[in-house]
Protein backbone atom coordinates (compact mmCIF):
# COMPACT_ATOMS: atom_id res chain seq x y z
CA UNK A 1 0.00 0.00 0.00
CA UNK A 2 2.88 2.36 0.90
CA UNK A 3 4.27 1.70 -2.20
CA UNK A 4 0.88 2.76 -4.38
CA UNK A 5 0.92 5.90 -2.59
CA UNK A 6 4.20 6.70 -3.24
CA UNK A 7 3.75 6.00 -6.96
CA UNK A 8 0.77 8.54 -6.50
CA UNK A 9 2.65 11.17 -5.00
CA UNK A 10 5.22 10.39 -7.32
CA UNK A 11 2.77 10.91 -10.63
CA UNK A 12 0.98 14.22 -8.55
CA UNK A 13 4.73 15.73 -8.22
CA UNK A 14 5.65 15.36 -11.75
CA UNK A 15 3.13 15.81 -13.92
CA UNK A 16 3.09 14.88 -17.68
CA UNK A 17 2.00 18.11 -18.45
CA UNK A 18 4.70 20.14 -17.46
CA UNK A 19 6.79 18.28 -20.12
CA UNK A 20 4.09 19.06 -22.72
CA UNK A 21 4.39 22.01 -25.08
CA UNK A 22 0.99 24.05 -25.39
CA UNK A 23 -1.19 21.84 -27.88
CA UNK A 24 -0.99 23.42 -31.39
CA UNK A 25 -4.08 25.50 -32.57
CA UNK A 26 -4.44 26.84 -36.02
CA UNK A 27 -6.58 29.56 -35.95
CA UNK A 28 -7.68 28.53 -32.41
CA UNK A 29 -8.60 25.04 -33.92
CA UNK A 30 -6.71 22.24 -32.38
CA UNK A 31 -4.24 20.74 -35.21
CA UNK A 32 -5.13 17.04 -34.18
CA UNK A 33 -8.48 15.75 -32.82
CA UNK A 34 -9.08 15.64 -29.16
CA UNK A 35 -10.61 12.46 -27.70
CA UNK A 36 -11.97 11.90 -23.98
CA UNK A 37 -10.49 9.35 -21.80
CA UNK A 38 -12.46 6.51 -22.57
CA UNK A 39 -11.63 6.45 -26.26
CA UNK A 40 -8.10 6.75 -25.24
CA UNK A 41 -8.24 3.91 -23.00
CA UNK A 42 -10.30 1.78 -25.89
CA UNK A 43 -7.23 2.62 -28.65
CA UNK A 44 -5.30 1.47 -26.09
CA UNK A 45 -6.38 -1.85 -25.09
CA UNK A 46 -6.87 -2.32 -27.98
CA UNK A 47 -2.89 -1.86 -29.48
CA UNK A 48 -1.88 -3.54 -26.37
CA UNK A 49 -3.75 -6.39 -26.98
CA UNK A 50 -2.72 -6.81 -30.62
CA UNK A 51 0.94 -6.38 -29.53
CA UNK A 52 1.07 -8.32 -26.28
CA UNK A 53 1.82 -5.48 -24.21
CA UNK A 54 0.08 -4.60 -20.43
CA UNK A 55 -2.70 -2.19 -20.96
CA UNK A 56 -1.21 -0.50 -17.68
CA UNK A 57 1.92 -0.16 -19.56
CA UNK A 58 1.24 1.71 -22.50
CA UNK A 59 -0.87 3.96 -20.86
CA UNK A 60 1.72 4.88 -18.59
CA UNK A 61 3.88 5.50 -21.54
CA UNK A 62 0.50 7.98 -22.58
CA UNK A 63 0.55 9.67 -19.82
CA UNK A 64 4.34 10.69 -19.66
CA UNK A 65 4.21 11.15 -23.35
CA UNK A 66 1.44 13.36 -23.56
CA UNK A 67 -0.82 13.69 -20.29
CA UNK A 68 -3.32 11.78 -21.97
CA UNK A 69 -3.68 14.82 -25.31
CA UNK A 70 -4.47 13.15 -28.30
CA UNK A 71 -3.49 16.88 -30.02
CA UNK A 72 -0.11 17.05 -27.79
CA UNK A 73 2.52 18.28 -30.87
CA UNK A 74 5.99 18.55 -29.14
CA UNK A 75 8.46 21.19 -30.35
CA UNK A 76 10.28 18.90 -32.27
CA UNK A 77 7.18 17.76 -34.42
CA UNK A 78 6.34 14.11 -32.00
CA UNK A 79 2.72 14.12 -32.66
CA UNK A 80 -0.24 12.42 -30.41
CA UNK A 81 -0.69 10.59 -27.62
CA UNK A 82 2.24 8.60 -27.49
CA UNK A 83 4.39 11.27 -28.96
CA UNK A 84 5.24 9.53 -32.43
CA UNK A 85 7.33 11.20 -35.21
CA UNK A 86 5.62 11.63 -38.12
CA UNK A 87 8.70 9.82 -40.21
CA UNK A 88 8.62 6.94 -37.84
CA UNK A 89 4.72 6.62 -38.36
CA UNK A 90 4.86 6.82 -41.89
CA UNK A 91 7.57 4.28 -41.81
CA UNK A 92 5.10 1.79 -40.54
CA UNK A 93 2.48 2.47 -42.83
CA UNK A 94 0.73 4.98 -40.55
CA UNK A 95 -0.25 7.88 -39.84
CA UNK A 96 0.99 9.87 -36.59
CA UNK A 97 -1.89 12.94 -36.61
CA UNK A 98 -4.68 9.94 -36.47
CA UNK A 99 -5.01 9.00 -32.54
CA UNK A 100 -5.59 4.90 -33.60
CA UNK A 101 -2.91 5.24 -35.95
CA UNK A 102 -0.50 6.97 -33.63
CA UNK A 103 -1.18 4.57 -30.61
CA UNK A 104 -0.43 1.79 -32.49
CA UNK A 105 2.51 3.00 -33.86
CA UNK A 106 3.55 4.03 -30.50
CA UNK A 107 2.86 0.65 -29.24
CA UNK A 108 4.12 -1.77 -32.08
CA UNK A 109 7.96 0.56 -31.63
CA UNK A 110 7.43 -0.26 -27.81
CA UNK A 111 6.71 -4.08 -28.49
CA UNK A 112 9.89 -4.05 -30.60
CA UNK A 113 11.58 -2.55 -27.98
CA UNK A 114 10.77 -4.98 -24.93
CA UNK A 115 11.61 -7.98 -27.53
CA UNK A 116 15.05 -6.67 -27.83
CA UNK A 117 15.92 -5.65 -24.42
CA UNK A 118 14.25 -8.80 -23.00
CA UNK A 119 17.37 -10.81 -25.17
CA UNK A 120 19.94 -8.08 -24.40
CA UNK A 121 19.48 -6.92 -20.50
CA UNK A 122 18.77 -7.48 -17.26
CA UNK A 123 17.49 -4.11 -16.76
CA UNK A 124 15.29 -4.51 -20.40
CA UNK A 125 11.75 -2.75 -19.02
CA UNK A 126 13.94 0.41 -17.88
CA UNK A 127 16.03 0.55 -20.85
CA UNK A 128 13.51 -0.08 -23.26
CA UNK A 129 11.74 2.93 -21.66
CA UNK A 130 14.81 4.82 -21.92
CA UNK A 131 15.38 3.93 -25.96
CA UNK A 132 11.57 5.13 -25.81
CA UNK A 133 12.76 8.68 -24.99
CA UNK A 134 16.09 9.00 -26.38
CA UNK A 135 16.31 5.96 -28.95
CA UNK A 136 18.37 2.82 -28.70
CA UNK A 137 21.31 3.93 -29.92
CA UNK A 138 21.79 6.15 -26.87
CA UNK A 139 20.78 3.13 -24.58
CA UNK A 140 23.16 1.03 -26.60
CA UNK A 141 25.67 3.23 -26.53
CA UNK A 142 25.50 3.91 -22.65
CA UNK A 143 25.03 0.17 -22.27
CA UNK A 144 21.73 1.38 -19.99
CA UNK A 145 19.56 4.44 -19.15
CA UNK A 146 21.49 7.16 -20.98
CA UNK A 147 22.76 9.78 -18.17
CA UNK A 148 20.60 12.51 -20.07
CA UNK A 149 18.19 14.31 -16.67
CA UNK A 150 15.43 14.08 -18.93
CA UNK A 151 15.65 10.67 -19.98
CA UNK A 152 16.53 9.26 -16.27
CA UNK A 153 13.36 11.15 -15.00
CA UNK A 154 10.79 9.85 -18.06
CA UNK A 155 12.05 6.42 -16.91
CA UNK A 156 11.21 6.96 -13.17
CA UNK A 157 8.05 8.67 -14.35
CA UNK A 158 7.02 6.11 -16.44
CA UNK A 159 7.63 3.50 -13.54
CA UNK A 160 5.64 5.55 -11.23
CA UNK A 161 2.78 5.46 -13.25
CA UNK A 162 2.81 1.80 -14.45
CA UNK A 163 3.03 1.18 -10.38
CA UNK A 164 -0.15 3.32 -10.02
CA UNK A 165 -2.25 2.24 -12.97
CA UNK A 166 -1.23 -1.67 -11.14
CA UNK A 167 0.87 -2.44 -13.66
CA UNK A 168 3.90 -5.84 -12.54
CA UNK A 169 6.24 -7.85 -14.02
CA UNK A 170 3.85 -10.38 -13.71
CA UNK A 171 1.73 -8.57 -16.12
CA UNK A 172 3.67 -8.59 -19.04
CA UNK A 173 3.76 -12.21 -18.70
CA UNK A 174 -0.09 -12.22 -18.69
CA UNK A 175 0.04 -10.27 -21.77
CA UNK A 176 1.90 -12.72 -23.73
CA UNK A 177 -1.04 -15.29 -23.70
Amino acid sequence: MRLFAAALVFCVVYPAARECPPFHKLNGEPILPVLSRAEVTRLIGAAAKKHKLPPEFVTSIVAAESAFQSDAVSPKGALGLMQVMPETASEMGLDAAVPRQNVEAGTKYLAALIRYYRKNSRDWLKHAIAAYNAGPGQVDHYRGVPPFRETRSYVSRVLGFYLAYGGSMRSFAEAQH
